[in-house]
């Protein structure tokens, strides 16, 4: 997510942690590093906070390491679990599964440029078959500060629901090592409630929520029911995100970019379909405003 909606997320009910979207190392080190950059932004309020990194040059994850801890950011993680084509077809993010030399070479420069901030890994538990205890086991002899692992594979994408059941064996190996490394889980979850049950259930040290928020950016606030949040409620947030948005980007980013945030606030909307065939026509937050005004 960006500045902008984790902004949002912070007046609903902040997490413990945010992590910012994903950011091409080999992109911030190319001529078109200032459009790359806009990820990386964030406001004090959002700490701590997260950098999620990717990319396929070690040396260009030890420079923006370096840059990252200057920046303020309170640690860095890596991708190694994205599993679109495009991305694995290049070697990067999940393909490293297939390419230890080079994952090893890259959290090795990334440990060596943070210096001091924690950095952890965010990957897969396989990819094409489930290979939990063979990857985990490589990534823990990193000793890395964490690893986020949502329970599919690569090539199941979203499609199947997570394997939950596997997780426990990252958290035997961790244990069974004697390491510090914080074993997070990841995949399906939609509510705090079931965050805390897996925590308990597979004795994790934590439940990172990635999609759960586009359904519900309350999900993190315990004394919110999220079947009493009104109409108004939701208008009145996705006004907010439009001021934010133009305080905060103006016409540095294309107005497009916002509307695949319509959905979480006019889902359940009477009419939603029509008026998201609307909101999708607009062209500028006012515009979006107007409909709003006479919905």
């Amino acid at each position: 997510t960006d500045t902008v909606f984790r902004q949002v997320v912070i007046g609903c009910g902040r997490p413990d942690l945010f992590f910012t979207e994903f950011t091409n190392v080999d992109g911030l080190a190319s001529i078109g590093k200032k459009i790359v950059a806009q990820r990386l932004k964030f406001e004090k309020s959002e700490k701590p906070i997260i950098a999620q990194i990717w990319g396929l040059k070690p040396e260009n994850y030890f420079l923006e390491a370096k840059r990252l801890t200057e920046m303020g950011y309170d640690g860095i993680d890596i991708n190694m679990g994205c599993p679109q084509k495009h991305v694995v077809k290049n070697g990067a993010c999940a393909a490293l599964m297939n390419n230890r030399p080079l994952a090893e070479e890259i959290i090795q420069a990334t440990k060596e440029g943070a210096g001091n901030i924690p950095v952890s890994v965010k990957t897969r538990i396989g990819f094409k078959t489930i290979i939990i205890e063979d990857w985990v086991n490589f990534l823990l002899d990193q000793k890395i500060a964490a690893l986020t692992l949502h329970c599919r594979t690569v090539s199941e994408m979203s499609k199947v629901p997570a394997h939950w059941n596997e997780i426990t064996k990252a958290v035997e190996l961790r244990n069974k090592k004697k390491l510090d490394t914080l074993i997070i889980g990841n995949g399906d979850v939609k509510s705090l409630k079931d965050a805390k049950e897996k925590i308990k259930k597979y004795d994790l040290d934590g439940i990172m929520i990635g999609r759960g928020i586009f359904e519900n950016p309350w999900i993190f606030n315990k004394s919110v029911d999220i079947e009493k949040i009104t109409i108004e409620q939701r208008k009145d947030l996705l006004l907010k995100h439009l001021d934010l948005w133009e305080r905060t980007w103006g016409k540095e980013k294309n107005f497009q970019i916002l509307k695949k945030y319509f959905k979480i606030y006019i889902s359940v909307f009477p009419g939603a379909q029509d008026l998201r065939i609307k909101l999708m026509e607009t062209k500028t937050p006012r515009e979006v405003k107007q409909i709003l005004s006479n919905y």
